[in-house]
């Protein structure tokens, strides 16, 4: 039974579609999008500031979104993807917890995920940088897909410390690492950030994302070739993964 001391919580989007990234591309996905984010990423394409209402989907998959007024109530978010679910079953393969920077809201998802991992497994999008506020929450999340922010693509410091807290603790479920990259990227930042990985676990994915404008990936082929053959010799489980949702049209 719920409780009534589940928040409400303020979000941009509700919504089914494919993920677009990382390991798990190209499954479908119920995406809860919250707002705020604490970095400013040269490269980031997302509108993230909060918003009266928050655009639910109508049907899922139609890309049909009706405003809903924030903050929203557990109890509706709940009923929505639970009818959802059975509507499609087995079409969802998680929940997606994304933003903006979602553990900003680490008390609110203290009480959601709980609650919504009775009805799928969570899925956690991540820049990476919020050990204190992952700890408390990785009992209930299934999946992590964690950046570490380089230098290079973000126009701010790598914080490699934070990072590697950040890892010591995605790394208790199935995670993952994303690098986005540039022709610019030196190789340098990818051996450390090959490093760091490796120290807590060689069988943690690396994604290597290649920087996209206009549904045009901005890395020549050879380049990421380059950049897979060095991360390769510390880490064999590399992949070259661009983001496939701009170039599909879907949300």
């Amino acid at each position: 039974m719920l409780t009534p001391l589940i928040p409400k919580a303020d979000l941009l989007e509700i919504f089914s579609s494919i993920q677009g990234e990382g390991v798990l591309v190209g499954t479908r996905q119920i995406f809860l999008r919250f707002p705020d984010c604490h970095l400013n990423c040269r490269y980031c394409d997302t509108d993230f500031l909060k918003t009266e209402n928050c655009q639910v989907e109508s049907v899922p998959g139609s890309g049909d979104m009706a405003p809903l007024e924030n903050p929203v109530d557990f109890v509706k978010v709940k009923q929505l993807l639970e009818s959802w679910n059975s509507e499609l079953p087995s079409s969802h393969h998680s929940i997606s917890i994304t933003g903006g920077e979602p553990l900003l809201h680490k008390n609110i998802l203290l009480t959601w995920l709980p609650e919504l991992r009775k009805i799928l497994p969570i899925y956690l999008e991540t820049n990476g940088m919020l050990p204190d506020q992952l700890e408390p929450l990785i009992q209930y999340i299934d999946w992590v897909s964690m950046d570490i922010k380089l230098h290079s693509q973000t126009g701010s410091r790598t914080e490699w410390d934070i990072h590697r807290q950040f890892l010591e603790i995605a790394n208790q479920t199935d995670c993952y690492v994303k690098l986005v990259v540039g022709d610019n990227t030196p190789d340098l930042e990818l051996q450390l950030a090959a490093d760091l990985v490796s120290t807590i676990s060689k069988y943690i994915p690396i994604v290597l994302q290649p920087v996209t404008v206009e549904g045009q990936v901005r890395v020549s082929t050879k380049r990421l070739l380059q950049m897979q053959a060095l991360i390769a010799d510390t880490n064999p489980n590399v992949r070259v993964i661009p983001q496939t949702h701009r170039f599909m049209g879907v949300l």
